[in-house]
């Protein structure tokens, strides 16, 4: 009795890179990415578009990019969940344990 699971299907989305990622932006919504310098409530845009579906059966792939830029402002500057790093050597008594939290910026999708 295996319940299908319909996955969500999106009028409009966009692929942008930054900080060696990739990242799905919806218009209105927010993403977590890596560390981008500003204050909160500045505008930035991203030149790095990788794939632009603006209606349901128009698409946009870059080359390796597009050419118009994706909006978006910075709602805050965050930290991400505490990662642990643990290094071991069996039967040394070497035991190394190192964590951090890497820098966030939470922005909000202006237009795509």
């Amino acid at each position: 009795m295996s319940k299908t699971v319909e996955p969500e299907v999106f009028d409009q989305y966009a692929i942008f890179q930054t900080g060696g990622k990739q990242y799905q932006g919806l218009p209105g919504k927010t993403v977590a990415v890596e560390k981008i310098e500003g204050e909160t409530g500045d505008e930035i845009t991203f030149d790095k578009v990788l794939f632009r579906k603006k209606a349901e059966d128009t698409f946009e792939i870059g080359k390796p990019y597009l050419e118009t830029p994706l909006k978006a402002t910075i709602v805050k500057q965050t930290k991400g969940p505490k990662l642990i790093a643990f290094r071991f050597k069996r039967r040394k008594k070497v035991r190394v344990k190192k964590g951090h939290r890497q820098q966030m910026t939470v922005i909000r999708i202006e237009s795509i």
